[in-house]
C-alpha cells in the first residue's frame, strides 16, 4: 500500500508522518507545493492514499484536480474549515482539521482501510464458481422522473434535481434551474428509489442532493442550516438527531 503526505509546512508533515508511524503506517515520499504534486503524480503511479493540506506554499491543493485526475483516496488536513465542502466532493475519506488528533487520524485510516478491503474485493476476478453461485442483486435506484405539466410530460434526470421538499400535503422536486414542478411520490417512497451516495433526508420535509448544497451554517440548537443553490427557502434545515449522519454522509 502506497501512502503520500502533501503538506507545505515541513514540522507538520514530520508530525504526521511520526503520528502514523505509531500505527505502522509508511509514508513514501513527502511533497510541499501545488506543483511538485502535479510533477510527481504526473511521473509516478498513484498511490493508494493521499494526506493533503489545502492550503500550500504556492495555492490551494485542489489546483492539482484541475490539472490531474487523481485516482487515489484523499484524507484532508487542515487548519481551516471552510473548505469542508469542496472537500467532500473530491475522492475524500475524511477532514482532519489541526491540529490532527491521533484518535481522528486513526478513526480516518480506518475508514479508508474498510474501502480499500472493499475496492480490492470488488476487483478480484470471479471464478467460474462464484459466477455459478447466487450472488444478491446490487440495489438499483431511478435515473429519471417524470413530471405532468398541464398535457405535457416532463423527464427530469436525477443529476438536474437539486432537492425533493413537501408543501401543502404535495411532493415537489426542485430542479437545478431553479423550477418546482409536482411529483407522484411521498419522501417516504423516495427513500426507497433515491441512491443515498448522493440524496439525503435531512428532515421530514427535505431530501437534498449533494451537488445542490452551497454553504451549511451552524443553526440553533446544534443544528445545521443548509443554502441550497437558486433555492429561496431559507428554513432548509437538518434535524437535530440527523445532523450527526448527514456529516457522516458528507464524508463517506
Amino acid at each position: 500500500m502506497n501512502i503520500i503526505i502533501i503538506e507545505d509546512e515541513k514540522p507538520s508533515a514530520r508530525r504526521l508522518q511520526r503520528m502514523l508511524a505509531k500505527i505502522e503506517v509508511e509514508v513514501i515520499t513527502v511533497l510541499h507545493s501545488v506543483n511538485s504534486a502535479i510533477s510527481w503524480l504526473l511521473t509516478n503511479p498513484h498511490p493508494d492514499l493521499i494526506f493533503l493540506d489545502i492550503q500550500l506554499s504556492d495555492g490551494l491543493s485542489f489546483e492539482i484536480f484541475e490539472e490531474i485526475s487523481i485516482e487515489s483516496a484523499i484524507i484532508f488536513t487542515t487548519a481551516y474549515d471552510e473548505y469542508a465542502l469542496k472537500a467532500f466532493k473530491l475522492n475524500s475519506i475524511d477532514y482532519l482539521l489541526k491540529p490532527i488528533d491521533q484518535e481522528e487520524l486513526e478513526h480516518a485510516y480506518n475508514k479508508f482501510l474498510k474501502k480499500y478491503k472493499q475496492k480490492s474485493y470488488e476487483n478480484f476476478p470471479l471464478t467460474e464458481l462464484q459466477k455459478i453461485l447466487s450472488v444478491p442483486q446490487q440495489k438499483v435506484y431511478k435515473r429519471r422522473f417524470i413530471t405532468k405539466v398541464g398535457q405535457h410530460l416532463k423527464m427530469f434526470p436525477v443529476e438536474e434535481i437539486a432537492c425533493f421538499y413537501s408543501e401543502n400535503k404535495g411532493t415537489y422536486l426542485q430542479t437545478t434551474s431553479g423550477r418546482n414542478y409536482l411529483v407522484d411520490y411521498t419522501l417516504e417512497n423516495l427513500e426507497e428509489e433515491l441512491d443515498p451516495d448522493f440524496f439525503y433526508r435531512i428532515s421530514r420535509k427535505y431530501f437534498v442532493h449533494i451537488n445542490a448544497i452551497e454553504d451549511m451554517l451552524s443553526y440553533t440548537n446544534s443544528r445545521v442550516q443548509l443554502k441550497l443553490k437558486k433555492f429561496e427557502d431559507d428554513e432548509v434545515i437538518v434535524s437535530r438527531e440527523r445532523v450527526k449522519d448527514f456529516k457522516n454522509w458528507l464524508a463517506q
